[in-house]
């Protein structure tokens, strides 16, 4: 049995515990947040505090914790030589205190707190210093039925880059289509099929040869007339930008 003192009240802690409460082999013995008021849901299930020298003995120490607090929280721990990790996926492993033996379990996935989340589905990327860690946290990672990767501090520095890319970028371009969709009294619903689509393509190919579209054609005249119907300044800067992009990668002429 690997137990578990979770740190953090956030959405990764959140999802962090529910996963750890339903496998076998995991026990969370204790959950902290500064502000134990956010954990008074769980005082029946999992003994709760607010203060780091109540903290009991574990295997690990999961800091599921904002980016500018991990070093601080770590500094503060009231104990040396025990196995404390972060679940960020820019901050250094360094930036835990070298008091402690130190890693990463860093969930890719995008976490809301209310939201229903298949860690079987999450791909976890793991870090440390020691061989024996480094075997808990496959270990950890195994139980919750996530499959790991070893991933070092660079590569996921540069995989945190690439997944806003693939995430928070593309989610900002479903908000541009919703805003497009309701100023024209067009149902979102009708996109949906194109959407899901093309996530499963690049299942199967890669995003290069999956690309459609205008640009890839260089059918430049349905561009203008795109451009035409475009009246937000901004929205028409980033067509124009992502149309340069796609003509530029397919070997086309940019606008």
């Amino acid at each position: 049995m690997i137990s578990v003192v979770l740190l953090g009240a956030g959405n990764v802690a959140t999802h962090l515990y529910n996963v750890f409460q339903d496998a076998k082999h995991i026990t969370v013995t204790q959950w902290y947040n500064r502000h134990l008021s956010k954990l008074t849901t769980y005082k029946n299930e999992v003994e709760i505090t607010d203060n780091l020298e109540d903290l009991n003995p574990a295997d690990i120490y999961i800091l599921a914790v904002s980016d500018d607090a991990i070093s601080n929280v770590s500094k503060a721990l009231p104990f040396q030589d025990r196995f404390v990790v972060h679940t960020s996926g820019t901050v250094s492993l360094y930036d835990i205190n070298d008091k402690h033996s130190r890693g990463v379990f860093y969930p890719l996935q995008t976490f809301t707190k209310d939201a229903e989340i298949d860690f079987s589905t999450i791909p976890l990327c793991i870090e440390a210093l020691k061989n024996p860690d480094l075997k808990l946290l496959k270990t950890l990672s195994e139980s919750i039925g996530s499959k790991h990767y070893k991933i070092s501090t660079e590569q996921r520095k540069r995989l945190h880059v690439a997944a806003v890319f693939a995430n928070n970028f593309t989610n900002q371009m479903y908000r541009i289509t919703h805003e497009i969709t309701e100023e024209n009294q067009i149902e979102f619903e009708v996109l949906k099929p194109l959407i899901l689509e093309t996530a499963k393509k690049i299942q199967k190919m890669t995003p290069y040869m999956a690309q459609t579209g205008p640009a890839v054609r260089g059918d430049k005249k349905t561009i203008k007339k795109h451009l035409k119907l475009i009246k937000n300044p901004q929205h028409k800067a980033i067509y124009e930008l992502l149309t340069n992009a796609i003509l530029e990668t397919h070997g086309r002429k940019k606008l």
